[in-house]
């Protein structure tokens, strides 16, 4: 059994990142009362559990030590990690192993499928680790997982957060030639805090793929967002919003970051909720169809109810 680096940093002697084992310890603040998860049900958590072992399939709940893992699997909700639990990248806010991937499972996609069919899932957002190494970054593998899904569960929606395939010429157009129902991908955080906070990947490259996911189906719902609390600006944060605006997404997300363990990049600070009221206003007034910031908010945090939300705000501005 792999032991892991705990959430107050103490370091075993296998470590689960041992490509940050080197690195000094950051600082672990108390958290602030409006930072408060909720306990699972029993029943419906161990069953969700229960589903995703049968079908041997890995979640970024697990993987990514998501804080709302108790409320999400109480309602028998996850999000599905394909392509493995090891990631070739080592970004300094993620809980996801890093390392050399294994070779991709084909059989992956189909159990994806009969899981979310077991589940009995209205909308489900599937994930994964970056592949680097692949030639296209994994796109086809989410393709099959989208066409697995659609044949066992055919009236689940679909939500894909992808990597950002960079140097992966055609990656996007694959994905999206699937038709997902929602594409989502991650800016993270402001370009000041790229180098720091998300090495090996580039800001523009990734408004580029959300520009590109909106010009291949204009119809298509696409989403992105961000962490707070790393040491951006108000300012920053702002800036972000209109060039995620500029790329035609339809949806943004902010979070709280909240490091895994003390190898990790430390928090800068708490944002209270009435700054992330601020943002939401903000937001609104940016253009964007829908908004979801508080300091539990994480990409797929209420995502089938979400994605209601978004069929009826562009009814409403078609409307209008």
């Amino acid at each position: 059994m792999v032991t892991v680096i705990d959430t107050v940093g103490a370091v075993t002697a296998r470590p689960r990142h041992p490509e940050k084992a080197r690195l000094p310890d950051t600082p672990v603040l108390p958290k602030p009362p409006w930072i408060r998860v909720k306990a699972p049900g029993a029943h419906a958590f161990a069953a969700t559990r229960q589903v995703l072992r049968e079908h041997r399939l890995h979640t970024v709940c697990e993987e990514a030590a998501c804080p709302n893992i108790g409320e999400c699997w109480g309602k028998r909700h996850a999000t599905v990690m394909i392509m493995g639990d090891t990631c070739t990248r080592a970004c300094a806010f993620c809980n996801v192993i890093t390392g050399k991937p294994g070779a991709l499972d084909l059989d992956e996609p189909r159990r994806v499928g009969d899981a979310i069919a077991a589940l009995a899932l209205t909308h489900v957002v599937v994930t994964s680790v970056d592949r680097d190494d692949l030639a296209d970054g994994g796109a086809s593998h989410f393709a099959a997982t989208i066409a697995a899904i659609r044949q066992a569960a055919p009236e689940t929606s679909i939500e894909v957060l992808t990597p950002d395939f960079l140097r992966k010429e055609g990656a996007v157009e694959i994905v999206i030639a699937a038709r997902p129902d929602v594409f989502n991908h991650n800016v993270e955080t402001v370009p000041s805090l790229y180098r720091r906070i998300r090495p090996g990947a580039d800001y523009r490259h990734s408004l580029t793929v959300l520009a590109e996911a909106k010009r291949l189906d204009p119809h298509l719902f696409t989403k992105s967002g961000i962490m707070v609390g790393l040491g951006e600006t108000h300012d920053e944060v702002a800036r972000v919003m209109d060039d995620l605006r500029g790329s035609d997404v339809d949806f943004l997300t902010i979070g709280q970051y909240l490091q895994p363990t003390r190898k990790h990049a430390a928090i800068d600070r708490f944002v209270t909720p009435e700054e992330f009221h601020s943002y939401r206003r903000i937001a609104g007034e940016k253009g964007f169809l829908l908004v979801a910031a508080s300091p539990l908010t994480r990409s797929s945090y209420h995502a089938a109810e979400d994605f209601a939300r978004l069929k009826a705000a562009r009814h409403a501005s078609l409307g209008a």
